[in-house]
């Protein structure tokens, strides 16, 4: 039974890796082409014969790249030396799984039919040779080179064929009883001691070792090899770039034909061709840049499909091949790495994964609207000034947005809450003493902070509940007040509250029970925001933890100095939005970043001091900026 499985798992590994491509038999003197890929000679000699009309090289039948025909014929081409020391083992093991009878049967000559016992076998013709052969085949040019070993009988388990062919070097094709002991960079080529002497002691001739040659020709190819790392890590940036930029082009282009329907309606039946036809540019347009985005993305998989051929192939034989075939291999596989120097990704334009639509007032004879084909952003409309009056604030930090477009705003130095219409006109305000930040569920209720606990108010300003944030010490069960900094609810109504005394993270139920603490490495942040089952956070970097732990850390910065962030916000495509405080007042912005943190671009520049950030359901951005409101929108 053991026998059997040792015969399957045996036939598997012949079949998987030591069978050609061409007749899907066992190789039999294997030869290697330019692309690094290997046949049987015969093989080779079969497909050149069929190949019209003769043109010196011979097409790969893997990857179709062409190979020079030597002058010398295909049997000149490099023998793969490491597949026919794994076919010799292979071969040896399944003859060491034969039954007793067949056990004790020795090999025979396989190059004559006198029925003589074999004495040495060549690892070149992976033939058995008798005394006689073993003569005649000493004395033939083509093959007195060969390496030979002694014939392991029945009875020599011990070693294998792979073993005992690394025990052979190749000999010096002029000097048949010389070994190969030198290496020459200029000329490419391995020789003897004599040749060394003679044809190559010019100081034209950079010479060395054969152990100190592969040494380096090994640490050449590593550095290519870990650039070429370098270029996978590259491209996966790249699509990952790519998708992102799709998808935000796919919730773009939704709300843009979104827009575009509204205005439709408004404009009822006078407007319907002209929107369907704005419409379909806009699709259109998606489409074309979706397109451009698939296009990158395919160019790029090809390049690094093609690079990790390359890389299989050259990886393997540098695991697997011994270092004399490693140096008569060394120009064919420095040759196929070149490819890395002009290993180039491309990246999509984040730019092209905006898309809106400007429509007009007035529809007569024009269009609908006007197609935005970059993101700008314009200050829309200003409110509020320094005060205690209605309307007026004393550094106002955290804002939110209700569903139907009302804001509300903490104002701190007043201890009080104020509410607006999205166009700034004031509606009321009440006493709260909140310490920063303020958050409003998917439901419209209202979450403040206020020191030791969180409120929870409806619509009408009432107090409805309130939950004191405990959080439990694991080492004694015992609890401890947490005195909180920012504040944010994600569409599960699960809240999220930075704790500024104890340095952590807690996230809650509406209800106030704890779900879980997440610490808060090195400063306390001064904002939170929920999106996407994930916390971002601003602290004196932009940090971003999912619910698993997963991080990114970006850096901050306004014109190369570092930036502290104030507020941070996402739209509902997972971009994500951050206010600094970056000089005097009156020079602070707000950036844009994408969903992973990659800065995209500046939305708001000369700002007095804005703090918190958010947007409206229409897809403005709201921004208190200490004494006033500020909303954006794109033009």
């Amino acid at each position: 039974m053991a026998e059997a499985t040792a015969k399957t798992m045996l036939g598997e590994i012949s079949q998987g890796h030591l069978e050609c491509p061409i007749c899907f038999c066992r190789y039999k003197d294997p030869k290697i082409l330019d692309c690094l890929h290997t046949f049987c000679l015969n093989c080779l000699d079969g497909m050149l014969s069929k190949q019209q009309p003769s043109t010196g090289k011979i097409t790969c039948p893997v990857c179709r790249r062409e190979s020079p025909v030597p002058d010398a014929g295909l049997p000149s081409l490099l023998d793969c030396f490491f597949l026919k020391s794994l076919v010799d083992e292979i071969n040896q093991q399944e003859r060491s799984l034969e039954t007793p009878q067949q056990a004790t049967t020795s090999p025979m000559c396989d190059q004559c039919d006198e029925g003589l016992e074999a004495v040495l076998r060549c690892l070149d013709c992976e033939e058995n040779l008798c005394q006689l052969c073993k003569a005649a085949h000493a004395r033939f040019k083509r093959t007195k080179t060969h390496r030979v070993t002694p014939v392991e009988h029945p009875e020599q388990k011990e070693g294998s064929s792979a073993d005992l062919s690394m025990m052979y070097s190749p000999k010096c094709q002029k000097h048949a009883d010389q070994n190969m002991h030198f290496y020459c960079e200029t000329c490419k080529m391995m020789m003897c001691g004599i040749c060394a002497t003679i044809d190559h002691r010019s100081a034209d001739h950079q010479l060395s070792e054969i152990a100190n040659a592969v040494r380096s020709y090994r640490e050449e190819v590593n550095d290519v090899l870990q650039k070429l790392q370098k270029s996978k890590e590259e491209f996966k940036a790249s699509e990952e770039s790519a998708d992102r930029a799709r998808n935000r082009l796919k919730i773009m282009v939704t709300r843009a034909c979104s827009d575009i329907q509204a205005k439709k309606e408004e404009e009822i039946a006078k407007i319907e061709m002209k929107s369907q036809l704005l419409i379909d540019k806009v699709t259109e347009i998606g489409k074309k840049r979706d397109d451009d985005f698939v296009k990158v993305h395919t160019n790029n998989e090809k390049k690094m499909e093609q690079a990790e051929k390359i890389e299989a192939a050259v990886s393997d034989l540098m695991q697997q091949a011994d270092d004399f075939e490693l140096l008569n291999l060394k120009p064919k596989v420095m040759h196929n790495l070149e490819f890395r120097k002009d290993l180039q990704f491309e990246r999509v334009k984040h730019g092209d994964s905006f898309i809106g639509v400007k429509c007009q007032d007035v529809v007569l004879d024009k269009d609908l609207g006007e197609i935005l084909h970059e993101e700008k952003w314009q200050l829309k409309i200003e409110f509020g000034k320094q005060g205690n009056g209605d309307g007026e604030f004393n550094r106002a930090t955290g804002i939110v947005c209700f569903s139907n477009g009302n804001i509300a705003l903490n104002d701190i130095n007043n201890k009080r809450l104020s509410v607006f219409t999205s166009t700034g006109h004031f509606k009321a305000k009440f006493a709260l003493n909140a310490t920063y930040g303020i958050a409003v569920t998917p439901d419209d209720l209202l979450l403040a902070h206020c020191e030791d606990h969180v409120k929870v108010f409806d619509m009408s300003h009432q107090l409805i509940s309130k939950f004191n944030l405990l959080q439990a010490d694991s080492k004694d069960q015992s609890s401890s007040l947490i005195y909180t900094g920012g504040v944010t609810v994600d569409n599960n109504n699960q809240v999220a509250v930075v704790d500024k005394k104890s340095g952590v993270t807690s996230l809650h139920n509406l209800d106030g029970s704890l779900i879980k603490v997440i610490p808060n490495t090195e400063m306390v942040p001064i904002d939170i925001v929920a999106n996407k089952e994930r916390l971002i956070f601003a602290i004196r970097e932009l940090r971003c933890v999912d619910l698993n732990r997963k991080e990114f850390h970006v850096g901050t910065s306004v014109d190369g100095k570092d930036a502290k962030p104030a507020g941070v916000c996402c739209d509902d495509e997972g971009e994500i939005y951050v206010s600094f405080h970056c000089g005097e007042d009156g020079s602070n912005e707000v950036h844009h970043y994408d969903s992973q943190g990659v800065y995209v671009d500046c939305v708001a520049k000369k700002l007095r001091r804005p703090f918190g950030i958010t947007f409206s359901p229409s897809g403005e951005l709201v921004v208190a900026d200490q004494n006033s409101v500020k909303i954006f929108h794109r033009v």
